[in-house]
């Protein structure tokens, strides 16, 4: 079997996955998974479209993350595999779309606006 390219993106993190058939082993930037993303729920996070296509410990996942921060890549990577779950098998789309593992969360950090001390906060008013 080739390899299957694809990415997932998350806020401003980006993931880069190449999926083969194999033992399960999955790498991210050259580590383990339980190496880069040591919080379990990171972990499970990132696995979780082979928990829901039952086809856990069938491909090896090779995977680049790069920007953001932990939780943002986790599910960059998690969006990558489900893609490629899909080049795979057609008939996996709906049940990874059911469990919301296809979509790209459009949510991104709101900007610092001048005047202002954050994106919505603004400086303590003073009355005198």
């Amino acid at each position: 079997m080739e390899v299957i390219n694809t990415i997932g993106r998350r806020k401003t993190s980006v993931a880069r996955i190449y999926l083969k058939k194999g033992k399960g082993a999955v790498t991210v930037n050259g580590k383990t998974l339980e190496e880069y993303f040591p919080v379990s729920e990171h972990q499970k996070k990132a696995l979780k479209p082979f928990s829901v296509t039952e086809t856990e410990g069938q491909y090896d996942v090779n995977a680049n993350a790069d920007g953001g921060g932990i939780t943002g890549q986790c599910e960059a990577v998690s969006l990558a595999i489900s893609r490629a779950l899909v080049q795979i098998n057609e008939e996996f789309k709906s049940k990874l779309r059911a469990e919301g593992l296809m979509t790209r969360d459009p949510r991104m950090v709101e900007r610092k606006k001048p005047g202002q001390k954050k994106a919505r906060k603004k400086f303590q008013f003073s009355k005198r």
